[in-house]
């Protein structure tokens, strides 16, 4: 996000809008879109005149936050397209594309919902889904993924892992490793056992009982 700050912020002003932007996303994933400015500013340790400074309208603070979270995904892209193993750097980023995910907890959803003309993201979406044929490719190339994995299989997998519920943000996170887990072991070539991440508890407890033998089972 350094291209997009603009250039003559003082340190402690840039400190500020950093800390303002980390309160908001923060708020808004556990708290909605509807939070006032005053708990932002609150939560970032400034005065309400100091977040209109740098953001003059709430909408304007949220599209800032919802870049950062666009921004977000395709630096996990070219990270794993950086990467000289490329099977090493396609595991890395359907992990990282779903933990992302887990932290929104339907940020982006309530955005685009709210604010559907705040911002034009085609051009990073584009990029972004350009990035990820790109590491399937390489995968391939690498003989470790499945040749018949597709770029929809791997947006398929984003859509699965968005319906993850859980009671908890902590259950919500340790249910998206694993899912991301069982991912991986499906689109690799040749499927190992490798361990997996702890079970979440998604649901209470419960006990299960056996079904009562009637007359005729035991017959």
């Amino acid at each position: 996000m350094t291209a997009y700050l603009p250039h003559n912020l003082r340190s402690d002003a840039r400190d500020n809008r950093e800390r303002i932007l980390d309160a908001a996303r923060s708020v808004f994933v556990t708290d909605g879109l509807e939070v006032p400015i005053r708990e932002i500013a609150r939560r970032a340790e400034v005065g309400p005149a100091t977040v209109y400074r740098h953001f003059p309208t709430k909408e304007m603070l949220i599209a800032e936050a919802f870049t950062d979270q666009m921004l977000a995904c395709r630096s996990i892209v070219d990270e794993a397209l950086a990467d000289p193993d490329p099977w090493r750097g396609f595991c890395g980023a359907v992990e990282q594309l779903c933990e992302l995910q887990a932290r929104d907890h339907g940020f982006t959803a309530a955005f685009m919902s709210t604010f559907p003309h705040a911002m034009d993201f085609a051009a990073i979406r584009t990029s972004s889904l350009t990035g990820a044929a790109e590491l399937i490719r390489r995968a391939k190339d690498s003989g470790q993924l499945r040749p018949d994995i597709v770029l929809d299989d791997l947006i398929l997998m984003i859509m699965a892992n968005n319906g993850i519920h859980a009671n908890t943000p902590a259950a919500r996170l340790a249910a998206s490793r694993r899912f991301a887990a069982h991912i991986l072991q499906a689109f690799h070539a040749s499927p190992t056992s490798a361990p997996l991440p702890p079970v979440p508890r998604l649901v209470p407890a419960v006990a299960l009982r056996r079904p009562e033998r009637t007359s005729e089972t035991r017959g």
